[in-house]
Formats: structure tokens, sequence, C-alpha cells
């Protein structure tokens, strides 16, 4: 039996929408690198979090850290980076989230 991450912060629905993006499209939690934990934004980690924020470094890329909150699927980094939608559900990926990738990955 698989079990289904908990996702942090203040979210709206069961897609990890949350207070900050809660548009059709943002439907993604990231995996913060600092405590393994999921959020749906930076805004709900530095909202709900007792520590700073912390970037995935570039070498740990291939680790899973992007989880879908369409099917729950779990992604690496790299592999959200090369995508527009999930590639398990279809479901489409907000790409303005890519104008705060800075907040979560290292270059």
């Amino acid at each position: 039996m698989t079990r289904t991450p908990e996702v942090f912060g203040k979210t709206v629905d069961e897609h990890t929408r949350c207070v900050h993006y809660a548009t059709e499209l943002d439907i993604i939690a990231i995996r913060f690198a600092c405590c393994d934990r999921y959020y749906p934004c930076y805004l709900c980690h530095s909202e709900t979090a007792d520590h700073p924020a912390q970037q995935w470094p570039q070498d740990k890329f291939d680790q899973p850290a992007i989880l879908c909150g369409n099917c729950w699927t779990e992604l690496t980094i790299e592999a959200y980076k090369a995508v527009d939608s999930c590639p398990e559900c279809a479901a489409p990926f907000n790409p303005r989230c890519a104008a705060h990738s800075d907040y979560y990955f290292g270059s």
C-alpha cells in the first residue's frame, strides 16, 4: 500500500492549491530540502515552518521532490523541470512557477 505524502501549509483543496496560489494550474507541492516536507509554495513554508528554506542543490535534482496534486505522483526535480504537465496523468502545470524556481532549486 502506497502512502500519500502529507502536504503542509495553508492548503485550500485536495490538489495542493494554497491561499497564495490557487489557479486551476497550481497543482504541485514541493518537498523542501531543509525539512523533507511538502509545501504548496515558498510562502506557505515561510509562514508555517520554524526555519528558513534551503534550495535543492543541483547534484540532488534526481531526488523525488515534486508532488502532482492531481494524481499524487512524485517526480524528480529533473523530470519536473523537463515537462509542462504530469507525465503520469497529463494534468498541466503552471508555467509561471518557473519564475519562482530560485526559491526551490539551486543552479
